[in-house]
């Protein structure tokens, strides 16, 4: 059984946006990175149809699995934690894509030309199949590559 509050994921670098994931739901996010260097601390504000929702979310570690923890929050104290994020944020249009019993997230980011998939999976040695969809736009995993990262990538 999964440890709880265990997030594991393998993340790929995309040539472009499929147009499989374009058909998809999406939601916009801005995320941003409060100040620390251990302990890695966002907030998000997601946008999607249905409004707005806050969430905070503390992770910890490297690599294909980490420790993640979540929780919603208030538009306030979004706004105050916010304010604290300048030169450490990102937006993003995220895909969900559903491939069997597991989906897709691809991150389109509004701010550069990068486009990013990710894929929850049950097990560090799950066997991760690329979708036919995916495989004609995939360049590579970068999962364990240093600057892929989304605390990384953040201005």
């Amino acid at each position: 059984m999964r440890e709880p509050n265990l997030e594991i994921e393998r993340k790929y670098l995309l040539r472009a946006l499929p147009p499989e994931a374009g058909r998809c739901r999406s939601v916009l996010i801005d995320q941003g990175y409060l100040p620390g260097e251990r302990i890695r601390e966002r907030v998000r504000r997601i946008s999607d149809r249905s409004g707005e929702r806050y969430v905070r979310t503390l992770k910890l570690g490297r690599g294909i699995a980490r420790q993640e923890f979540e929780e919603e929050t208030t538009a306030e104290v979004f706004g105050a934690l916010w304010s604290v994020t300048r030169g450490k944020r990102l937006q993003k249009r995220r895909y969900f894509v559903p491939e069997g019993r597991l989906t897709w997230e691809v991150d389109d980011f509004t701010d550069r030309d990068l486009v990013l998939a990710e894929l929850e999976i049950p097990s560090v040695d799950f066997r991760v199949v690329i979708p036919g969809w995916l495989e004609p736009y995939l360049i590579r995993e970068v999962t364990e590559e240093k600057g892929f990262g989304n605390h990384e990538l953040a201005r």
